[in-house]
């Protein structure tokens, strides 16, 4: 579900003209619809509300300011991996109470600003994590509350760089090992452990890895009670999937149905941490085809944007849907659809049936809402492109496209290097 569409074969963001924008902004940008990510968390929110629970929008997904104040206004918490992800989200207006700081490579400095700024809790991945929140909670004169990261080995059946619940990742802590790191952490003076949680991977789109992970996870908390630790929260990660080309996964009416009744019993708050399924849909990169190249039997159709913009399609072989913003009824070809950058792996789509388009056209690459913008780089030194929000009938930049000058901030030549005085 999104809220972009074509009327008189133009795209339209909710009731905005894609191409006014585009002519106004430039190319390349990204796109968001506002109500695309309010519809997509609520839809969530409501097939949950029999149970106690939290979600937490994963802000590595994308971490735009605007679409965190959004999910803020909504009611939502914040998944974040990072001292700056924490920053951005308490700037958006989460409040420090529902964010919960999860990550394998957590500093002394993040860990002190977390515990300063009053989050929820650490997702908590290693026992030398564990030792270094304790000390750093022993200094401050607090108690910080965790939740240990379990990995139960599951197959989430998903690409293997977006895998995290297998024994062979680096993720979380073995789940036949896990009483004693229970018991371990629990010992320390500093610290208080809430919760349990997993992650099995990203754009998984089965109901099945979850529910088999819930299993693992409660027989855990079933032994855990047994040695007088009391586990609160219950938390399950993110991970569901959205349609990119012909998935099929699960709505979140489903996966409430599936999961629910393995939660409820349980007796614990549930927590979530979704990202991609409440803004992958719901942003598209807008870009303008520069040349139509034809080599041999192939046709390139070469556009502005690169790979240092929408990075998923060269790391991931990720399939995202391409079209024209004016559909014009010309004959389908076959092309590349590929990007400025002086790299092979630069290329958007391969042998992809499209309109026929000419240089100076628009086109729209969906579902790129999530891992879009917050991926992009400075590669071939590239200013990183502006995001634009639409809310109704009305669009707003959220952020400014870089100029050249933004390249070379911080950038400095030693005098020693400085020949021509």
């Amino acid at each position: 579900m999104d809220f972009f569409h074509y009327e008189n074969n133009e795209l339209f963001c909710e009731e905005v003209l894609v191409s006014d924008i585009a002519e106004q902004v430039g190319t390349p940008f990204y796109l968001y619809s506002h109500r695309t990510i309010v519809e997509h968390y609520r839809k969530l929110d409501k097939a949950l509300e029999s149970i106690e629970h939290l979600i937490c929008y994963s802000m590595k997904s994308n971490s735009n300011l605007a679409i965190a104040r959004s999910l803020v206004n909504e009611g939502s918490g914040a998944d974040i991996v990072s001292g700056g992800e924490l920053y951005r989200a308490l700037k958006a207006g989460f409040p420090a109470e529902k964010i919960v700081f999860a990550g394998v490579g957590k500093t002394e400095s993040e860990i002190e600003y977390a515990l300063k700024m009053g989050i929820l809790m650490f997702n908590v991945e290693s026992m030398p994590e564990a030792d270094l929140i304790d000390y750093v909670a022993g200094k401050m004169g607090k108690k910080a509350k965790i939740a240990l990261r379990v990995n139960p080995d599951v197959d989430a059946h998903t690409h293997k760089h977006i895998t995290t619940g297998k024994k062979e990742n680096k993720f979380g802590l073995a789940i036949d090992e896990a009483l004693g790191y229970f018991t371990e952490s629990a010992s320390k003076e500093n610290l208080e452990v809430i919760g349990i949680q997993a992650h099995i991977g990203s754009q998984i789109v089965s109901t099945m890895p979850y529910v088999e992970a819930i299993n693992r996870l409660t027989v855990l908390i079933n032994d855990l009670e047994k040695i007088g630790i009391k586990i609160q929260t219950l938390n399950i990660g993110g991970g569901l999937g959205i349609i990119y080309n012909e998935e099929n996964p699960s709505t979140a009416q489903q996966f409430a149905e599936a999961i629910l009744p393995l939660v409820k019993p349980t007796g614990r708050k549930l927590i979530i941490e979704p990202g991609r399924f409440i803004v992958g849909n719901a942003g598209i990169l807008v870009t303008r085809t520069t040349y139509i190249k034809k080599s041999g039997s192939k046709t390139f159709i070469i556009v502005d944007a690169g790979m240092n913009d929408l990075i998923r399609p060269a790391l991931y072989d990720s399939y995202h849907s391409i079209k024209p913003l004016k559909m014009t009824g010309a004959e389908d070809i076959t092309a590349d659809i590929v990007g400025p950058i002086c790299e092979s792996a630069d290329c958007f789509a391969k042998e992809r049936k499209i309109e026929s388009v000419n240089a100076g056209d628009l086109l729209a690459i969906f579902s790129a809402g999530a891992y879009g913008f917050v991926m992009s780089s400075n590669y071939n030194s590239r200013p990183k492109v502006a995001e634009v929000m639409v809310i109704g009938d009305k669009y707003y930049t959220v952020r400014e496209r870089e100029t050249y000058d933004d390249l070379i901030k911080g950038e400095s030549i030693p005098e020693a290097l400085i020949r021509d005085k």
